[in-house]
C-alpha cells in the first residue's frame, strides 16, 4: 500500500514521527509518497520514515464547514510559522480532513494550510487516526513527541492559551507555563490587565470619548468578548444591555459596576458598529491587549463575559451563563451569591409541575435537576447556556430553561 501526503513548503523532505508511530502499529509502510507544492505544481517524492523519528508532530482534525475550525486554523497557521522560524525547531502538522467532498478539501487545505495532509480519498487511514486518538469533536490537535515520549490530546486549548510559547509541548514546558500563569493571576490587577505603555484609558461615549482606567479601581468589572460577525453575540448583546442597565439602577452608593468591550471584530467599521449600541466602555480596536486578554482568560468562543472583583481579581469566567440563569440578580457574581441563588432555585423548583407540554416541542417534558439527569446544557428555545433545573424530553434529549417553557393549555373534553 502507498499512502500519499501533501505538503506546501519545498524544504520538507521528511515524514513526521506520527507516520513512524502509525507504521509500528502496522497502519502504514516504511516509505511514503509525498506530494509537494512547488511553483504551483504538485511533485511526488518518496520519503523514509527514519528521517522523522526526532520530530514533534501535530495531527490536526478539522473541516471547512465548521466556523470554529476555520477560526482556529488561522491561529494555528500563525503559530506554525512562528515555530518553524525558530532556530533548531523540529515540528510538523498533518491535516486529517472531515470535509464533505474533494472540492471542499481542496479549497480548505490547498489555499490555506502550509503543512502536510492525509489525502481526502484515503478514508481508511483517516478513520484509523480518528479511532486511534478517540477524536470526538473538531477542531482537535493531537501532539506526538519523538521516541514515544508522550501524547498531548488538548493541543487546541494549548494553542489558544499559550500560542507559540507552548512549543515544544513537553510536560516540563507545560508545567512551567502553568506556574507562570498561576503567578500572573496572583499578581493580577485591573491596571496590568488593561493598560499598556502608551495607553492608560478606555473608549467611552462621553464628551471626552475617554475614561481613565485608574477611575475604575474598586468597581466590579465585566470584560465582554464579542464581535459583530458572531450571531450568538448579536443575540446576547441586547440581553446584556438590559441586565447592565437594571444592575446599574439598583446599585447602592458604595457599589459600582462597569462592562468593558473586548472586541474581536474583523475591521474598524465592524467595531464602531458593535460599540455604537453598547452603553459601556471599550478597548480600542486592534489594541494588542485584546489578543492578550483572549489568551490570558482562555477564550475559545464568544460571546464570553469575565467578571473581575473590586480588587481586580477574577471572580468568574461564567458571567454569560450567570446572566442567562439569574439576570440582574446574579450581581455581584461571587461564589456566595451564586450559592444563594442556586438554593433559591431549588426552592422555586418545588412549585414547578413535574411534567409540561411546551408549545415549542412535540413531546412531553420532564422536570430534571443536576442530581437526577440534568446538568449543563444549551437551551433549545433561547440557544443560551443553562445548568441546574430544566425541562427535558426523555425521548429525544430536547432541553429548555424552566423560564423558557411556554405551557400548552390542554382543553378538557366535555
Amino acid at each position: 500500500m502507498t499512502v500519499t501526503f501533501f505538503s506546501l513548503p519545498p524544504e520538507l523532505r521528511y515524514i513526521t514521527h506520527a507516520l513512524w508511530y502509525l507504521s509500528i502499529t502496522k497502519r502504514l509502510p516504511s516509505t511514503y509518497k509525498i506530494y509537494m507544492k512547488h511553483l504551483h505544481k504538485w511533485n511526488p517524492i518518496n520519503i523514509k520514515i527514519s528521517d522523522l523519528h526526532d520530530k514533534i508532530v501535530g495531527i490536526y482534525f478539522s473541516a471547512n464547514w465548521y466556523p470554529q475550525c476555520q477560526s482556529f486554523t488561522k491561529l494555528l497557521i500563525q503559530v506554525y510559522e512562528q515555530i518553524k522560524a525558530k532556530k533548531g525547531s523540529a515540528f510538523e502538522i498533518i491535516f486529517v480532513s472531515s470535509d464533505e467532498d474533494l472540492n471542499a478539501f481542496n479549497n480548505y487545505y490547498q489555499s490555506n494550510m502550509p503543512w502536510l495532509a492525509i489525502p481526502f480519498s484515503d478514508l481508511e487511514t483517516k478513520k484509523a487516526l480518528n479511532n486511534r486518538f478517540d477524536v470526538e469533536g473538531i477542531p482537535c490537535l493531537i501532539i506526538l513527541q519523538p521516541d514515544d515520549a508522550g501524547i498531548v490530546h488538548d493541543g487546541v486549548e494549548l494553542i489558544y492559551r499559550y500560542g507559540v510559547e507552548a512549543y515544544p509541548f513537553t510536560k516540563e514546558r507545560l508545567d512551567e507555563l502553568l506556574k507562570q500563569e498561576k503567578e500572573k493571576h496572583e499578581r493580577q490587577t485591573l491596571s496590568n490587565l488593561l493598560m499598556n505603555h502608551d495607553r492608560d484609558f478606555l473608549l467611552a461615549h462621553s464628551a471626552s470619548k475617554k475614561v481613565l482606567i485608574s477611575s475604575l479601581m474598586g468597581k466590579t468589572i465585566g470584560l465582554y468578548f464579542s464581535a459583530q460577525w458572531c450571531l450568538p453575540s448579536l443575540k446576547f448583546t441586547p440581553k446584556l444591555i438590559s441586565i447592565y442597565q437594571k444592575i446599574k439602577a439598583k446599585l447602592t452608593e458604595q457599589e459600582d459596576f462597569e462592562i468593558i468591550y473586548v472586541p474581536t471584530d474583523h475591521t474598524q467599521l465592524e467595531f464602531e458598529s458593535s460599540f455604537s449600541v453598547m452603553p459601556w466602555l471599550a478597548l480600542p480596536f486592534g489594541d494588542p491587549i485584546n489578543k492578550d486578554l483572549t489568551k490570558y482568560f482562555d477564550i475559545t468562543g464568544i460571546p464570553s463575559l469575565i467578571i473581575l472583583g473590586p480588587d481586580g481579581k477574577t471572580v468568574t469566567k461564567n458571567g454569560r451563563s450567570l446572566i442567562n440563569l439569574y439576570e440582574e440578580e446574579a450581581y455581584p457574581f461571587t461564589e456566595a451569591r451564586v450559592k444563594l441563588l442556586e438554593k433559591q432555585m431549588d426552592e422555586d423548583a418545588k412549585n414547578l409541575p413535574s411534567m409540561e407540554i411546551h408549545s415549542g416541542h412535540r413531546h412531553e417534558l420532564t422536570l430534571v435537576s443536576q442530581e437526577n439527569g440534568g446538568g449543563p446544557f444549551i437551551c433549545c428555545d433561547c440557544d443560551e447556556q443553562g445548568s441546574g433545573w430544566a425541562y427535558q424530553c426523555i425521548d429525544c434529549g430536547y432541553e429548555v430553561h424552566t423560564k423558557c417553557v411556554r405551557p400548552v393549555v390542554q382543553m378538557s373534553s366535555a
